[in-house]
This record gives structure tokens, sequence and C-alpha cells, in this order.
């Protein structure tokens, strides 16, 4: 039985593990020993991970600034796709984000990344015309 409940110090290992499988092509700035503690101290509360007997076989972050919604770090080990995992976690992260006065969440995904749109439009997302803009800061 798989059980989805808030991350812990204690998943970062199987975290990682799974960030590694899932994004092996990942920026320095997205891998867990950067990303996590930046997540633990801003709304930790909006991490979650998907446990199978303690072991981490999905994860999710979410995040909310008091407008709008958003979900990233979205994975699900190879040999647990297909069983509804993804969209459990991602369907956990929502009603979160709804109970703190969410009425919109955004995402981002890689245009080359058809797949992983795919599952957020049977999930009812839909891509809208806007321009995704990004700037590093702090040389990170």
């Amino acid at each position: 039985m798989t059980t989805i409940m808030p991350y812990r110090d204690h998943h970062f290992a199987g975290v990682a593990s799974l960030w590694a499988e899932a994004f092996p092509d990942d920026s320095s700035w997205n891998r867990p020993e950067v990303a996590i503690p930046e997540k633990m101290r801003f709304q930790p509360d909006l991490f979650f991970v998907a446990l199978e007997a303690d072991a981490v076989v999905g994860s999710v972050m979410a995040g909310y600034e008091g407008h709008r919604g958003w979900i990233s770090r979205i994975a699900v080990l190879k040999a647990f796709r297909g069983r509804g995992l993804g969209r459990s976690l991602l369907d956990h992260a929502e009603a979160r984000l709804a109970a703190l006065g969410c009425i919109k969440v955004n995402l981002q995904v890689l245009a080359s990344n058809a797949a992983t749109a795919e599952f957020y439009a049977r999930s009812g997302y839909a891509v809208e015309a806007r321009i995704s803009m990004s700037k590093r800061l702090g040389g990170r």
C-alpha cells in the first residue's frame, strides 16, 4: 500500500535516488542537495513523498504565494509508474493548495517532454498562451 505524507529529513536519500532516475540531466540548482534544503526553508509543508513499505517511490513539491499555486518536481520511480501514483501525488498537492485558498495552479514542462505534458493534460491542465521567462539570482 502506498502512503503520501509530508517529506521528512530521513527521506532525503530516497528522494535523491528518485530524482536521479526521474531527472538524470537536471540543472545544478535542481539537485536534491540544493533544492530540498531550500524547500524545507520555505513552505516545507508543501513537499510530499509517496512511500511503499517506507521506501520513497514518488515525490511532489508545491508552492503558494497567495495568488497562484505551483507544482514542481513530481516524480515516480519507473517501477511504480502506470499505477496512478503520479495522479495521486498531483491530487494530494492540489488539495493542499486548495485548502490554502489557491484557485489556480501553474506548472512548467519542458517542450521536449511530451509524455509529461500528456500526463498533465489528462489531469485537467491546459497549455496557456504565455511565455515562460526566468532569471537566476545570486549566481546559483
